[in-house]
């Protein structure tokens, strides 16, 4: 049994180390979930809510227990890596109190998330996650304890913002992401999990008060709820995990959006108490804070492979991003794009001319109005 004063030592490093690393916030919960992140999870599931997303329903214990992942596990040391924008992103009647606003694009650009403007975050967060690793069997070593650790990033069922809260990074806003004091809804999360007792951090507490902007502003209105999600309307997951056709009756809804969505983020008031992120991965690429759609509809699969290395949107493959280009394209109400959309409308995939087809007749009614 480690003293009390060993133990808070030992927390205490293991803190510091996470900042001098690099993480922009770092805190310690205990190795288990209370019985409301299963409920919710499971009446997330019976609802139908998570769509395409089949994984979200296997290893469901796993995910709502954390020592059913690894039973060794004792404590969980959670680290975020702010990805703040410099800019807000713009959204249609943003106030202007909620900070500066990145200007509105003009209509045949394409909108992608501000998450995926540049490297994939998932290799960066989890190779300062790894040092982490290390440092933390180094400081057990200086107080004679040999700790075991494992680290995750969005790679296992690990309930990452239920952990989040719990260690004092933040809370879930109604729109179910982390929300921060410091770093409003921006921040990337992983979690090492560690077989030693430390000191558990003070959970956040929710902050939201009677705010519903992030409800409100979400074009397809995919939250039955506060704090409830319906992935199935979503656009982050519409354009990102969903493989399929996208149902038409959203289409419109989508815009110009061809990779994700940060209306519910940018939206939130917490956000301009948040400084812009200092970690180079993350600025943002030019030409993808504003691409432009008739040149991103002539990708090829070679070309799409080569101009995403290393982005995350290069995983969604070329055929479902083409897809959302498309429907982008339909929804400019610009005529001058219809050289881009009838080049795709005999293509040999039938996602790729099905998407091309609607696109088509919507600029065709658009260049009669």
């Amino acid at each position: 049994m480690t003293s009390p004063h060993v133990t808070a030592q030992l927390t205490d490093k293991i803190k510091e180390k996470a900042l001098l690393l690099g993480f922009d916030a770092v805190g310690v919960c205990p190795a288990t979930l209370g019985d409301a992140v299963k409920e919710h999870l499971i009446t997330f599931l019976q609802n139908g809510y998570y769509g395409d997303m089949d994984w979200l329903s296997t290893r469901v214990e796993q995910r709502s227990q954390p020592t059913l992942l690894w039973s060794e596990a004792r404590s969980i040391v959670v680290v975020g890596l702010s990805y703040t924008p410099e800019h807000l992103p713009f959204i249609p009647h943003t106030s202007s109190s909620l900070g500066t606003v990145e200007a509105s694009l003009p209509p045949d650009y394409g909108y992608i998330s501000v998450y995926a403007r540049n490297r994939d975050y998932h290799a960066f967060l989890k190779g300062k996650l790894k040092h982490l690793a290390q440092c933390v069997v180094h400081l057990g070593h200086q107080y004679g304890l040999t700790p075991n650790v494992k680290v995750f990033v969005d790679t296992a069922p690990v309930a990452e913002k239920p952990l989040a809260a719990q260690a004092g990074l933040g809370w879930q806003g109604k729109h179910t992401n982390l929300v921060s004091r410091q770093h409003g809804s921006w921040l990337f999360l992983g979690a090492l999990y560690t077989t030693l007792e430390l000191n558990a951090s003070t959970p956040a507490q929710s902050r939201c008060g009677r705010c519903t902007r992030c409800l409100n502003v979400c074009p397809t209105q995919a939250f039955p709820a506060p704090y409830q999600l319906d992935a199935r309307r979503c656009i982050a997951y519409l354009t990102i995990e969903h493989k399929g056709s996208i149902p038409e009756t959203l289409r419109p809804l989508i815009g110009t959006r061809i990779y994700g969505c940060d209306d519910c983020l940018a939206v939130c008031p917490w956000n301009r108490f948040a400084k812009a992120s200092q970690h180079t991965p993350f600025h943002p690429r030019e030409e993808l804070t504003a691409p432009h759609l008739a040149t991103l509809s002539q990708f090829d699969d070679s070309t799409f492979r080569s101009f995403f290395s290393g982005s995350p949107i290069k995983r969604i493959g070329h055929v479902r991003f083409l897809r959302n280009v498309l429907i982008a394209i339909g929804n400019t109400g610009t005529p001058h794009l219809l050289p881009s959309v009838t080049a795709r409308l005999n293509d040999p995939h039938p996602l790729i001319a099905e998407a091309a087809a609607w696109a088509y007749q919507r600029l065709k009614c658009a260049s009669i109005e």
